[in-house]
């Protein structure tokens, strides 16, 4: 078998060859270079909403998960995008959205996305106070997993000395 079966099968039936995953949202891998392909007034947005993030949560880990610019720390946090007609955070959970529904009414919202445009970004410091309250449920969602790992070894221990 060919080490590149998809571009083999595209010379010998004439389809074109897949692209790689991460090409269906632009190829990036870093946030630098999903900013680059950005309108300038969207990279501004974003460019500043990243600064702000990683100001809330230095120890989080700059990714690129689901084709966008995120920060991972103990889970995902939260992750940031454009679209042609405006911006979004992603909280990366169903629920923060909703826990700062009055500070976002004047946003479109969803589950996960808080929607925004280049001309009327989200507060500084509201960001901060997203990002804060996703740490801190990342943080005790580890430690509910980590303390659930303690037990499941120890009941392999207690069943190993039987």
């Amino acid at each position: 078998m060919p080490a590149n079966r998809t571009a083999d099968r595209a010379t010998t039936t004439g389809a074109r060859p897949r692209r790689p995953r991460s090409s269906a949202y632009g190829g990036a891998t870093t946030h630098a270079q999903y900013l680059a392909r950005l309108e300038p007034d969207q990279r501004a947005a974003l460019a500043r909403l990243l600064k702000v993030i990683h100001e809330a949560a230095p120890a989080a880990e700059a990714v690129i998960s689901y084709g966008i610019p995120a920060f991972r720390l103990d889970g995902m946090l939260v992750g940031v995008a454009a679209s042609s007609k405006h911006c979004a955070l992603h909280p990366m959970n169903n629920t923060t959205v909703a826990g700062f529904s009055s500070e976002l009414a004047g946003y479109s919202t969803s589950a996960g996305t808080i929607r925004f445009t280049p001309d009327a970004p989200l507060p500084p410091s509201l960001v901060r106070r997203i990002v804060k309250a996703r740490v801190a449920e990342n943080l005790a969602d580890a430690k509910v997993r980590r303390a659930t790992k303690a037990e499941k070894l120890e009941a392999k221990k207690r069943v190993k000395k039987r």
